[in-house]
């Protein structure tokens, strides 16, 4: 006899559909075979299944089993099978019957771990596979009770999750009462608290201006200062100025996260934006992604948020300049021999880094020890190509103690969030008009093209007299030319300015990194 369920497979950030097809045959001798291009923990789901079914007081069918999980091409790995070939043999052995009317299986996806006593554990990526069943018309799913919740998030999709195999069952054979999981309530500024606050923060006007133009237009930002000056403070503090996350926002994220199973089950929906600080000595398959199983690095995991590279010039030279593309393309294609897989990486980058080795290069208090062709070999960590992609380079001096001990009044970070909203806004009026010409919708303002920057970036002639004799005497590449417009840009915008006017590319050109540097 012959069933069929449907599953799906994750493939990089999307889903496909999966037939599994279980045959049990008299003929021939027993065996459990799965065929598909299966991984390893595919494989094993026959133990885990053999056991479940044994744990959970169901008859395991003594006879010839084939599995398929069509189609046969497509390369399907993680533990979610186990669930769909469990029903797929009750099934086909008849100890379950499908009826349509009560629960209809030939329109429900399904997906799920089973453990050896017959319980459903957690599996990454559901919502990626919610969002399949939504847009394939398919009405229900049944998924673990610890994802439930997880794919409720999608609107119109009934979702069962069962405790066990055996509650599956009971529910099946109308013994117990068919619940569907409610849709939860998505607030997204439930993500709007954080630990660090500009208010905390003595002194460092300059940075906190940068930090706000940044956030603003979602500009690239280094920090140069000796040890203590704040930059960690003011990396910290940078989240708690960024406008909140749209819905289609923390969807683009949970998916991230579903998929690298870092989702916690009480929180079915990434509502902060995400503030990623890998260390120094992290792997370039940690920091970019990838792996024999695809997962995603620290760049995707920074998708709509921030990632911070403390110490930027202790990286390791290859992991820097891996990340230029990615700057440029706000993606990252990992190639295996298998296939490529494209994943997201549309953040900020913020840097920071000590001027020399010991990290008091210039400073007024404490000496340099550091020879000069150690500060030379210093700088030389970060490649001209990396800088060239930085909007924001600033030099941050330490707090005087005066300002640290004054008792002024401190902009918040809800005040300078307010202007940075009200910035973005202006922005997505400006680009709500259909993406022509481009790979996907902007937001804001580091990510206009070429052809954006020419249509939208309009200069009054001071500006562009200024402009012009800064591309010479500061020997700006073409990148760097954009890069100062666009900056000009998101700076204009603070100002409500319709043109870009000459102290707005003023103020721009100053946050150029210098070749001394």
């Amino acid at each position: 006899m012959l069933a069929k369920i449907i599953s799906a497979a994750n493939i990089g950030l999307d889903a496909n559909l999966v037939t599994c097809e279980i045959d049990i045959s008299s003929q021939g001798l027993p065996s459990f075979t799965i065929v598909g291009l299966g991984d390893r923990a595919v494989e094993e789901s026959k133990e885990r299944v053999r056991a479940a079914f044994r744990n959970s007081g169901a008859e395991f069918p003594l006879h010839r089993i084939t599995v398929n999980l069509a189609p046969a091409d497509m390369p399907k790995e993680g533990p979610a099978y186990d669930l769909p070939i469990a029903l797929g043999l009750l099934l086909a052995s008849g100890q379950v019957i499908s009826n349509p009317e009560k629960l209809d299986l030939e329109n429900t996806l399904i997906a799920g771990e089973l453990s050896l006593d017959g319980s459903l554990r957690k599996i990454n990526g559901v919502l990626p596979l919610a969002i399949l069943a939504k847009t394939r018309g398919i009405k229900r799913m049944i998924v673990p009770k610890d994802n439930g919740v997880e794919a409720a998030i999608i609107e119109g999709l009934e979702v069962l999750a069962p405790e066990s195999l055996q509650q599956l069952v009971r529910i099946l054979l109308g013994q117990e009462s068919l619940e569907f999981v409610e849709r939860p309530v998505i607030n997204l500024e439930d993500g709007l608290s954080y630990e660090y606050d500009f208010s905390q923060i003595k002194g460092q006007e300059s940075a906190k201006r940068a930090l706000e133009i940044s956030a603003a237009g979602g500009h690239n930002i280094l920090l140069k200062g000796p040890p203590g000056a704040g930059k960690t403070m003011l990396a910290r503090s940078f989240p708690s100025i960024l406008p909140p996350l749209t819905f289609e926002e923390a969807i683009e994220v949970t998916k991230i996260y579903s998929i690298a199973g870092l989702l916690d089950s009480n929180n079915s929906l990434v509502t902060t934006r995400p503030f990623r600080s890998p260390h120094h000595s992290a792997s370039y398959v940690g920091l970019l992604g990838g792996g024999n199983n695809i997962r995603p690095g620290e760049i995707s995991l920074a998708h709509r948020g921030v990632l911070f590279l403390d110490e930027v010039a202790e990286f390791p030279r290859q992991s820097l300049e891996s990340l230029r593309q990615p700057l440029e393309d706000r993606r990252i294609t990992i190639s295996r021999a298998s296939g490529s897989i494209s994943l997201p990486a549309q953040f900020v980058l913020f840097a920071a880094r000590n001027p020399c080795p010991c990290g008091f290069l210039g400073d007024k208090k404490r000496n340099c020890a550091c020879m000069p062709g150690q500060i030379a070999k210093y700088k030389r960590r970060i490649s001209g190509p990396f800088l060239d992609r930085i909007d924001i380079y600033l030099e941050v001096p330490p707090v005087e103690v005066e300002k640290l001990s004054a008792d002024l009044e401190v902009e918040s970070s809800a005040e300078i969030r307010k202007k940075v909203t009200a910035a973005r806004k202006i922005q997505l009026d400006r680009f709500k008009g259909p993406p022509a010409g481009r790979a996907g919708k902007i937001l804001t303002n580091s990510e206009m093209g070429n052809k954006d920057i020419k249509e939208h970036c309009t200069l009054t002639q001071e500006g562009l007299d200024l402009l012009k004799m800064a591309v010479s005497s500061l020997n700006l590449s073409a990148r760097g030319y954009h890069r100062v417009l666009k900056l000009s840009r998101t700076i204009a915008d603070l100002a409500t300015s319709e043109n870009i006017q000459a102290e707005h590319i003023a103020e721009a050109l100053q946050y150029r990194a210098r070749e001394e540097s």
